[in-house]
């Protein structure tokens, strides 16, 4: 039986706190318009994301990953605001992104929501104290009543992931890369959101700083029942944190699954290859398949199943038609491959 994945339902019973349907995001690459005259070229246009939806319950861990330029951190800034979407409709709560008959409300909601980025010291004021950096939430949406309160809100946060009250009076320079991320989920903590954006959160820390970051969201999510989006390169972290998992190719969603489902069996011949790509720590000696090829270009991306230049199991309906999203066990894939049973 077939189905969209807008229809993909939460894992969680609990209702759904965010929901993506049918988002796009098209951006104008051309060259300006007198070269463009001049050298009789055409407009060019860059379609970062094409038509994701998926739905997220509170509390739940939801993850993207793919390989990088799949369009994973564009969905990210769309949702919590800092992109308008081409298309498509997000709604947090019930209340629509877009909307402006609903501005009123989202003033109130945008507390609710805060994004934790990839490089923590490029989203660190350098000029800033630390503690400035994590009191400006709570100044901006009037959390305190006074400045004393304020300084012992600052100084809780602090003391929460890990790091010293006194710490609020160094500079974003004088911590480690771990220390710096720390902060970070300090001030995205500050405003006491209840959805957080989580881009990469990791990928810029060694491995053992990765692990302590991870198992203090972990920690803090059951403390505080946060919902997670967690955009993430790294089936490893993903696995450690995601409920459940879609999986970006070039802008689309090509497989969403429960996180353990995705793993013990895996739909999509993309979402085999990044688990190959994966080292068998535990050297079992199962057969694996090289990573082969790179994502095509996306100005002007192969006709069909956009995989299917690198795609082992492509054939010419996958050269030539575009695959629709279809339910195949515990996931939702589009594959021509999988829906003929070729997987």
């Amino acid at each position: 039986m077939s189905k969209t994945i807008a229809q993909i339902r939460p894992a969680e019973t609990g209702k759904a706190v965010v929901e993506v349907e049918g988002l796009s995001r098209t951006f104008d690459v051309s060259r300006p318009w007198l070269n463009r005259v001049l050298e009789r070229d055409t407009r060019h246009f860059l379609r970062a994301v094409q038509d994701v939806s998926f739905e997220i319950a509170r509390g739940e861990t939801f993850a993207l990953v793919g390989e990088s330029g799949s369009g994973k951190s564009t969905v990210a800034k769309m949702v919590v605001g800092l992109l308008p979407p081409s298309r498509g409709a997000i709604r947090i709560d019930g209340l629509d992104m877009q909307s402006a008959q609903q501005a009123h409300a989202m003033r109130s909601l945008r507390r609710r929501i805060q994004m934790i980025f990839q490089d923590p010291f490029a989203s660190l004021n350098p000029r800033w104290r630390v503690g400035r950096i994590i009191a400006e939430p709570i100044r901006a949406f009037s959390l305190e009543p006074d400045g004393k309160a304020l300084e012992r809100r600052v100084g809780e946060l602090l003391s929460l992931v890990g790091l010293d009250p006194r710490d609020a009076k160094k500079y974003p320079h004088e911590f480690s890369g771990g220390q710096r991320q720390r902060i970070c989920i300090a001030r995205a903590l500050a405003s006491k959101p209840e959805f957080l954006v989580c881009d990469e959160p990791t990928s810029a820390l060694d491995v053992s700083v990765q692990a302590q970051i991870l198992n203090l969201m972990r920690d803090l999510q059951d403390e505080f029942a946060l919902t997670y989006l967690f955009i993430s390169h790294d089936l490893a972290v993903v696995r450690h944190m995601a409920t459940r998992i879609g999986v970006m190719y070039l802008g689309r969603l090509v497989e969403v699954a429960d996180a353990e489902a995705l793993f013990r069996t895996p739909r999509h011949p993309y979402t085999r290859m990044l688990l190959d790509a994966v080292p068998d720590l535990a050297m079992t000696g199962t057969s694996r398949k090289q990573v082969e090829g790179e994502i095509p270009n996306p100005i002007s991306p192969p006709p069909g199943c956009a995989f299917h230049p690198r795609c082992p199991l492509a054939n010419d309906r996958c050269r030539s038609e575009q695959p629709q999203a279809l339910a195949a066990g515990d996931a939702v894939v589009r594959c021509h491959a999988v829906e003929e049973g070729r997987g």
